[in-house]
């Protein structure tokens, strides 16, 4: 590119372009109006949550979302971080059918981790910006009531109910809640859950606009091996019809199911994005050509 002219109305001496960047803010305009005053569950994980870079940008995303208006709430996992902390401790992980069999020591690692380490990060990254972030996890004012799953998982739970009372008091005092995947029993007794699982669940709950999954693969594709083969846009129909054709298989068949289970439970609609790249939040819902895969139920 030629050096920036200072008689060009367009470039500045920044090597910026004013009109693009201006027209991006009309494209986002009547999206900040649409969405004002709605929630926005998000659930984070994979490479945006390891890699500090896409950390920082997500930080960012999320508190642009509450400057406009909206409600994000963050919903995390953290897997690897847990299992990292087991290796350290010398104690192997055992998986069955994609779950980590939890013992009450294993839990106890998993609590620590999610609620004292991984969520406490999230909360800082967004608190440079402002004490907006409150983090708790799925135990916190009884959140979510979790039931044991199979006793040959030990401490891992399915969602029994969901009681968002503290999440919209929370919202309504214009706070970000940042939620670790962790419920409880009437008992009191603690249980890890799927944190795609309790990112339906809680857009459900809420009534969110949007459920929205960070993920390592582009959304959904055609064609596994075309990543330009992306479908935009499925009804729930469409995806059990892609299901039986062998078009959703393997790892996809997971990701696809928290979409769907998010919108049958009552959100709006679901995503699932690309969270490797910077700011992905921000072009799927303030941009006309979006970005990834949007669910919902059905056509209406």
């Amino acid at each position: 590119m030629t050096s920036p002219n200072a008689a060009d109305p367009v470039i500045s001496d920044r090597g910026y372009f004013p009109e693009l960047r201006t027209r991006a803010l009309i494209e986002a305009l009547p999206y900040i109006q649409r969405f004002r005053g709605q929630v926005v569950v998000v659930k984070f994980g994979g490479n945006a949550m390891v890699d500090p870079e896409l950390s920082k940008t997500f930080a960012e995303d999320i508190v642009l979302l509450r400057s406009v208006g909206m409600k994000p709430v963050v919903v995390h996992g953290g897997g690897p971080q847990i299992g990292e902390m087991l290796e350290k401790l010398g104690k192997k992980s055992e998986f069955k059918e994609g779950l980590r069999v939890t013992d009450a020591e294993t839990l106890d690692v998993a609590r620590m981790v999610l609620v004292g380490k991984v969520g406490r990060e999230i909360v800082g990254a967004i608190n440079t910006h402002g004490a907006y972030a409150v983090g708790m996890s799925g135990e916190d004012g009884g959140l979510i009531e979790a039931t044991p799953r199979d006793p040959e998982l030990g401490f891992v739970g399915d969602i029994e109910h969901v009681h968002p009372g503290i999440i919209e008091r929370l919202l309504a005092e214009e706070l970000i809640p940042v939620v670790s995947s962790i419920g409880s029993d009437a008992s009191g007794q603690a249980y890890n859950i799927n944190a795609d699982t309790v990112a339906g669940a809680l857009a459900g709950a809420l009534g969110a606009e949007k459920a929205i999954y960070l993920t390592d693969v582009p959304g959904l594709l055609a064609d596994v091996d075309d990543a330009s083969s992306i479908i935009a846009r499925a009804t729930v129909a469409e995806l059990d019809q892609l299901t039986a054709d062998g078009v959703i298989a393997g790892g996809m068949v997971p990701k696809v199911g928290a979409c769907v289970n998010a919108v049958e439970a009552g959100a709006k609609s679901a995503h699932m994005l690309d969270g490797r790249i910077p700011h992905v939040l921000l072009l799927e819902l303030f941009t006309d050509a979006g970005i990834g895969t949007m669910i919902v139920k059905g056509d209406s």
